[in-house]
């Protein structure tokens, strides 16, 4: 009924059969599983060994630091100047805040020059010199004053022996202006001559002791560091 041919074919079929599967009708269990396409997509596999790789740390952001709060000024900071927790020593305070590059000591050392350079330059008629060490107030009354002995015809002499003293008596603070008060005590030697030569005040060989209070000012917001005097009275 069947040919050699049919027959043929029939046994290269059952053949064939048997080989598929053979190879693709076992299972191993090393299979993967099927894929599912609506699975989430950021799942991680673990790795065969079930090892956890950990992501490095995110480095911990650095603490902001607060700026530090300026120290308050030692209580001895004007220490032969002005008494602490007096006024003389609040109101250096403040003129240091406003120019840090004060100095009470070296401002001091400056006034006994500056004391002895204007009374000496008032005697001798020196306008240039006073004008560039006094306020336009103080130079007007001392410009007054030398214009009244000139037309007298007088003349005056002043020779310092020493200073014995410069205490600051007062300071502040006036919006940009800083003003110190200070009381100078010194010997001097004053005598005064009308035309002819003969002393008509004081006494030429004679030491006297003398008081002057003066203010000294300056604008601290300027770059000029020099001081002027701004009021002048005798002391006591």
């Amino acid at each position: 009924m069947f040919d050699i041919y049919t027959i043929i074919f029939l046994a290269l079929a059952v053949f064939i059969f048997f080989r598929l599967r053979s190879v693709l009708g076992q299972r191993t269990g090393r299979e993967r599983p099927p894929y599912d396409p609506y699975s989430a997509r950021d799942a991680v596999r673990s790795p065969a060994n079930d090892k956890i790789v950990t992501l490095p740390q995110r480095p911990a952001e650095p603490a902001v630091s607060r700026p530090a709060e300026p120290a308050p000024p030692p209580a001895d900071r004007w220490k032969d100047v002005a008494e602490s927790g007096s006024s003389v020593a609040a109101g250096l305070d403040a003129i240091a805040a406003a120019d840090p590059s004060f100095d009470a000591k070296h401002f001091i050392t400056g006034a006994r020059a500056a004391y002895e350079m204007i009374v000496t330059a008032f005697a001798e008629g020196d306008r240039r010199q006073l004008r560039s060490l006094l306020s336009r107030e103080v130079f007007d009354g001392f410009d007054a004053a030398i214009t009244e002995r000139e037309n007298r015809g007088e003349t005056a002499e002043t020779r310092f022996v020493s200073i014995d003293g410069a205490t600051i008596t007062a300071a502040e603070l006036r919006g940009r202006t800083a003003q110190i008060t200070v009381r100078f005590v010194s010997k001097l030697i004053s005598a005064t001559r009308d035309r002819s030569g003969t002393v008509i005040d004081g006494n030429a060989e004679k030491v006297t002791d003398v008081t002057d209070v003066w203010t000294f000012a300056r604008d601290v917001s300027s770059r000029d560091p020099n001081w002027k005097v701004v009021a002048t009275e005798a002391g006591h």
